[in-house]
């Protein structure tokens, strides 16, 4: 990675985002020396222009930003640090410097599959998702089938906390049955965008 450091007199711009969320986290600065801080101990370290230091995030309030991956621009004047933050980010106790909530509730989705994976490659015993592999694809995807006409029952019923409760339920299992036969939610995802003119 060849930056150039010499076009804002020795700093770079550090575009700081959550890996998860993808949300932008903050901005600060970097020196050659901070990036190099940053590479070895793998949390993110800024070049403080106001302590004259180097400085690593959550030195004194523990909400390190842990490093996942560090890109460089098309001018290579600038990196975007893709990170998972231990806590609030901003000082002022905020998910983030630009005063946004860090989460999505849809990105639970991606969770819960990633969940569910693990749950296939570990099968612990116990385990209801375990029990939904061992028994086999026919016994998924009946659960599938029986999850939605209760979705169904509950809309025609017009029990709107039912119908949120049965639709849990179906998408819990059709993200079993994706994963059983090798697919994740991002695949169902790609085909309604290919349908999407």
């Amino acid at each position: 990675m060849e930056l150039d450091f010499d076009k804002m007199g020795g700093l770079i711009p550090a575009i700081i985002q959550d890996d998860f969320t993808g949300k932008v986290l903050m901005l600060g600065f970097m020196n050659p020396e901070a990036l190099a801080k940053t590479r070895e101990i793998g949390k993110v370290t800024f070049f403080s222009r106001t302590k004259n230091r180097l400085w690593t995030k959550g030195e004194e309030s523990g909400n390190f930003l842990n490093v996942v991956s560090i890109a460089e621009d098309c001018d290579r004047d600038t990196l975007l640090i893709k990170v998972n933050p231990v806590g609030p980010v901003c000082h002022t106790g905020k998910d983030t410097c630009f005063n946004e909530k860090n989460s999505e509730d849809i990105l639970f989705l991606k969770y819960l599959q990633d969940f569910i994976v693990r749950r296939r490659q570990e099968m612990p015993e116990g385990s209801y998702t375990t029990s939904l592999f061992n028994k086999g694809i026919g016994r998924m995807a009946q659960k599938v089938g029986e999850e939605a006409v209760e979705t169904v029952i509950e809309a025609m019923a017009g029990n709107d906390e039912r119908l949120l409760y049965e639709g849990a339920d179906l998408l819990y299992h059709l993200i079993v049955l994706l994963t059983y036969k090798g697919y994740r939610l991002e695949d169902l995802a790609r085909e309604l965008k290919s349908r999407h003119k």
